[in-house]
Order: C-alpha cells, then structure tokens, then sequence
C-alpha cells in the first residue's frame, strides 16, 4: 500500500471516537517495531519524525527511502503516514513535503499569532497541491522533544477563539491546542484542560491532536478522544521501553557486542509498547 496524507484516516478517527497514534522514529528498529505493530494489530499509523531524528537518519530522503523498502519488504497493507514533527520553518516543511513526506507540522506556536498564521497558510498552500496534510498547534506543549525544549514558564494553553481564527484562515487539516500535556515525563499527575479541550472541538471542525502521549492515564486518553482527539503522539514511552530492554541484555551478558543481540530485544520491546497503545487508543482492527 503507498503513503497516505493523515487527513482521511484522521477524520475517520474523530468520526468514529479513536485515535490513530503518532509514533516517532529515532533509528531502523523504530521503522521496524511499529510497521510490524501496524500490521499484527490492522491499525493506520503516522511515522513522526523530528528535525533532528531525520539528521540523525542521514535527512529525510534516507527516511522515506527506508520506510518505503521495509513497507515493501513487510507487504504493508496498512495506511502509513510519514510526518514531519514539530517543523520549525517552511523551508524544513518544503524539505519533508519534497523528500516524500505525506504530512507536515508547522511549529509557529512561539510566533505572535498574526505571524503563525501567515506562516501555516504558507505551508499549507504547497503541502496541498502535494496532497500533502499539514498540522498546526497553539499554545505552547512544555517540555522537551528533540531540538524542542519549552520551559515550565513559558507553557501556555490555547485560547479557543485563537485556535478558531487559525483554523478558519489557514484551512490546515488537524489541529494541535496546547492544553497541558508534556513532552518527555511528567514531572507530577497530568493536568489536561479537559474543559478548554471540549470548547476548542466546538468551535474547530478539525481534528484534534495531544502532544505528549506518554504518561496520561489511560481513563484520560479516552475522555480526550470523546472530544475530537484522533491522534495521539508518542516517543519517550518507546524511549524507555527499548533503553530497559537493552540494558536489560548488556547487564546479563557483559561481553556482548552483536548490536543485533542487544538492538533487536529493543525493538521487541518498541512492538509491544505500540501494540499496547493502539489497543488503549482504540485504532486496533480499523485500517
């Protein structure tokens, strides 16, 4: 099955009360873990990836090179979006939408909000003529993710007439509002602005998206959902998931230096926590 946008399986997602999860790619195993995942549970997938993910990979045409050929090799008859997490410019944006990416965010939420829109609508305007979709957020997600570190300070929630503005002038296809997830760990209980959250669904016909999946409770996943959430993003979960499962190798077998010894238990441990999430998210046996 080719690439698809994230547009059609994201507005199948909010009609019928799932998330589709966004799963980041740091190396191959990730590619690996979460296609297999996609493919044993018959889940749509988005294949997130960061500025400084994709340099790492050797740029975004290594990663749309890569992702194709395992697709290939798998025989993926799942939808499969590769996005563009947290693009910081249009520039970055134009990169992803002509290396082969099927979606793109533009991050302009740290601009005044005139200045976030115009830059969307950019973006926007040539993802669409690609059949490119294109995410856009408000209010700030504190944090770290990548090359993204918001400070506690400067976290801010969404201001729902805001959010209406920027989606009714920039026609972007899902919308991110910060409403108090993280990225990385949580320091303490989550707070999402569950209130806030059901205002912006009321006043957005989009999508909406949560930044920083990991670490909200399960009970909480769900109620956002019931609000227009249909994606749903994580990283640090698989992070930790793959970091214990190889320490877990390298501690039993001090001398070992096959990396496939110790790389693939991490990769297990990448499957497991993605079938586990999209079973929570609900997108389980709906591709």
């Amino acid at each position: 099955m080719p690439l698809v946008s994230m547009k059609e399986m994201l507005e199948k997602a909010k009609e019928e009360r799932y998330g589709v999860g966004q799963f980041n790619l740091n190396n191959l195993e990730y590619a690996q873990a979460i296609l297999q995942a996609a493919e044993e549970e018959q889940s749509p997938v988005i294949l997130g990836v960061s500025e400084g993910a994709g340099r790492y990979m050797g740029g975004f045409n290594v990663v749309v090179a890569m992702v194709k050929s395992l697709m290939e090799s798998y025989g993926t008859t799942v939808p499969v979006a590769i996005h563009l997490d947290h693009g910081s410019s249009f520039e970055k944006c134009a990169e992803a939408i002509h290396a082969g990416f099927t979606s793109v965010m533009i991050d302009a939420s740290h601009d005044p909000l005139e200045e976030n829109i115009a830059l969307t609508k950019k973006v926007v305007e040539l993802a669409h003529i690609h059949g490119v979709s294109v995410e856009a957020e408000l209010g700030r997600v504190g944090g770290q993710e990548d090359d993204l570190i918001v400070e506690d300070a400067e976290a801010a929630y969404a201001i729902p007439s805001e959010c209406k503005q920027l989606v009714d002038e920039t026609d972007v296809d899902v919308f991110a509002p910060a409403l108090g997830s993280v990225h990385g760990p949580y320091k303490g209980e989550p707070n999402l602005g569950f209130d806030r959250m059901e205002e912006i669904m009321g006043l957005v016909d989009k999508p909406l998206v949560l930044h920083g999946g990991t670490g909200i409770p399960t009970a909480d996943v769900k109620k956002a959902i019931s609000f227009g959430t249909a994606k749903i993003n994580v990283n640090t979960e698989n992070q930790i998931s793959q970091g214990k499962a190889v320490r877990k190798v390298l501690a039993e077998q001090p001398e070992q230096y096959d990396p496939r010894k110790y790389l693939g238990p991490g990769r297990d441990a990448i499957k497991e926590t993605v079938i586990g999430k999209m079973r929570e998210f609900g997108s389980s046996q709906k591709a």
